[in-house]
């Protein structure tokens, strides 16, 4: 079985690589798709974040691939002949906005479904928005990030 991932990943986290590989417990492949929002400033360029995730995914060979997609999610899923979509859970005010979505993507898309992954509980507080702010103002994140992101946090937010 064929699952997809979506996010936005900017940066990948230690959460969102957690997901990923408990998914591949569950399915066999596993397609890691980088949302294109045009509507939202990212920190990383898309193929930025496509380089990035893929270096951190690569000892996983074939059975898991970085793409990026834009637009509707069930439309890409359709394209990728995928019915299963992974979403991780942190809290349970995720599940309210997740189960939401999750309603709307199966009228859309009859044969959609969902599995949910709760984090694990070292990485129920990591989110991308929170490792942003503290890599901006000079702390430490490299227990949140895989080594190939927090490089490119250091990178990017090196104080002069």
């Amino acid at each position: 079985m064929r699952a997809i991932y979506p996010g936005s990943f900017d940066p990948f986290t230690n959460g969102h690589l957690d997901i990923v590989e408990r998914a591949l417990n569950v399915v066999d492949e596993l397609v890691v798709a980088v949302l294109k929002n045009t509507t939202k400033k990212s920190l990383l360029e898309l193929d930025q974040r496509i380089e990035l995730i893929s270096e951190v995914l690569k000892k996983y060979g074939d059975r898991v691939q970085v793409e990026s997609f834009s637009g509707l999610l069930v439309d890409y899923c359709r394209s990728k002949n995928t019915t299963v979509v992974i979403r991780g859970l942190r809290a349970v005010s995720d599940f309210d906005f997740e189960h939401a979505i999750f309603l709307m993507n199966k009228k859309m898309y009859a044969d959609f479904e969902t599995l949910f992954f709760m984090s694990s509980s070292e990485n129920s507080f990591i989110s991308s928005t929170i490792v942003k702010e503290v890599a901006s103002l000079g702390g430490n994140v490299a227990d949140q990030v895989p080594p190939a992101i927090n490089r490119k946090l250091s990178e990017i937010f090196k104080k002069p």
